[in-house]
């Protein structure tokens, strides 16, 4: 499984998070498998309350794990948003924040958060049903951390130059092919 680095923006950095790291790793049908691992000051960190594991809306204003994915050649993508309180949002856009919709195709399948004093992890299996034919997948992985202070860090695996902005296709930096159909 390869496991990419998140970087913090260069303006919004935050002190309680030294590191995130994302294993990630296509299979078949469409399925995306994600273990986000933070490592730092993690009762620094302002957590979301445990909830029903249902859709929710605007998940991405406080801690929150992200995935974008898109067909290489494709401008559309789907943004998947995994609250540590187990809530979760899928998304469609057409383009760059164009076209933006609840993704019927794009199911939450498995959500796991936990935490120690010093890591914080989010396990999550999704199916992309939309995107399950394509060849390869180009993925921006991301990560929003709320502090107690109230500061927010925001990490990715690559950020535009300028304001924040995860959904620059840009950022979609991993590569991940079809799995062996052998």
């Amino acid at each position: 499984m390869p496991t990419y680095e998140l970087k913090p923006h260069p303006d919004h950095h935050g002190s309680a998070v030294r590191s995130i790291t994302v294993d990630a790793r296509r299979g078949a049908g469409g399925v995306l498998r994600l273990d986000y691992l933070v490592r730092g000051a993690i009762d620094a960190v302002r957590w979301p309350e445990p909830a029903r594991h249902e859709f929710a809306d605007l998940l991405w204003q406080h801690s929150c794990f992200e995935a974008f994915v898109g067909a290489r050649g494709d401008k559309g993508y789907r943004e998947y948003n995994l609250s540590p309180s187990s809530q979760f949002a899928t998304y469609a856009f057409d383009d760059h924040r164009d076209g933006m919709r609840n993704a019927a195709d794009a199911i939450v399948v498995e959500q796991h958060f936990s935490r120690t004093a010093e890591e914080a992890r989010m396990r999550a299996l999704v199916q992309l049903e939309g995107l399950a034919d394509a060849p390869c997948w180009e993925i921006g992985l991301t990560t929003v951390i709320e502090e107690l202070s109230g500061a927010k860090s925001l990490w990715a695996l690559a950020h535009p130059d300028g304001p924040p902005d995860f959904h620059a296709r840009d950022c979609f930096v991993a590569r991940l092919a079809a799995p062996d159909a052998s």
